[in-house]
């Protein structure tokens, strides 16, 4: 079964890699060919490679375990978060701190120091204070929020990774294979595969917001797998979510998107084929 098309993925802009200079020549079997100097990803290939990675996510869900969202990157941040929530799983879209998951223990003493700074504030108990010390307090919280905001209330390690960009999130994915704990990430052509169990070769950048509410889609049908009448109610709530969808992928590909990369360069999406490719640099 497929869950995924070549259409869709072409409409979302998956196929447009980088420029055939910031490559990584680990990424040469999922290449398809090069344009205006930019490559183009072999879809063939991502489909198949998608739907291992969807199957995976759903048997990991089914079995009981987590899917931990990452992708701290501008670009990832908010359909990371959107995703996430909709699924009802975790996520890191603003920094990976260094032991996320290998001392986890201690990140859960910062939780634990959230929750609690948290409940004083809702409590007013926070006020019996000196003025200074709950300005403190104040900019305490506002930081673990922003570090550790998407994965409050995540009691034990993921059974999973979702990446974006794993050359973005290398720390989380030595932790993670440090653990013993699968990853599947979107990689694009700039990337390392290594490492990576589930990889699905793509645009980072344009296909994002598609590939995230796929895999969200996934984690909802695994969730809902032991019950027909729910799982038929949610088939067609994704369906007419993906048409959706998809529809606005197109129309977001009328207007010219400037992102703006860490090296200082940027990559544009925009109407046409050839121009979108003259402009991912």
């Amino acid at each position: 079964m497929s869950y995924v098309t070549m259409k869709q993925l072409l409409e979302a802009g998956v196929h447009f890699g980088h420029q055939t200079k910031r490559w990584n020549p680990k990424m040469k079997p999922y290449i398809f060919g090069a344009r205006n100097g930019i490559y183009i990803i072999d879809l063939q290939q991502t489909v198949e490679l998608f739907n291992n990675a969807y199957e995976a996510v759903v048997e990991k869900v089914a079995e009981g375990n987590m899917v931990l969202f990452v992708g701290t990157k501008k670009q990832a941040q908010d359909a990371i978060a959107e995703e996430a929530q909709r699924c009802g799983m975790f996520y890191v879209n603003q920094r990976w701190l260094g032991g996320m998951l290998t001392n986890f223990q201690t990140i859960k003493k910062s939780l634990d120091r959230l929750n609690q700074l948290t409940a004083m504030k809702a409590d007013a108990s926070i006020n019996k204070f000196p003025k200074k010390e709950i300005l403190k307090l104040e900019r305490e919280i506002v930081k673990l929020e922003k570090n550790l905001g998407g994965i409050r209330g995540m009691t034990e390690l993921p059974g999973m990774l979702y990446i974006v960009d794993p050359k973005n999130e290398n720390i989380a994915v030595k932790e993670a294979k440090k653990l013993g704990i699968p990853v599947a990430a979107v990689v694009d052509t700039n990337c390392d595969p290594d490492g990576i169990d589930y990889i699905i070769p793509g645009n980072d950048d344009a296909g994002m917001d598609f590939d995230e509410f796929m895999v969200g889609s996934a984690i909802i049908s695994a969730t809902f797998e032991n019950s027909p009448s729910l799982l038929a109610w949610s088939a067609s709530v994704l369906s007419a979510s993906m048409l959706t969808l998809t529809a606005a992928m197109s129309l977001k590909t009328c207007f010219s998107i400037q992102i703006n990369t860490k090296s200082g360069q940027s990559r544009s999406r925009s109407p046409g084929a050839s121009e979108m490719l003259s402009k991912r640099s």
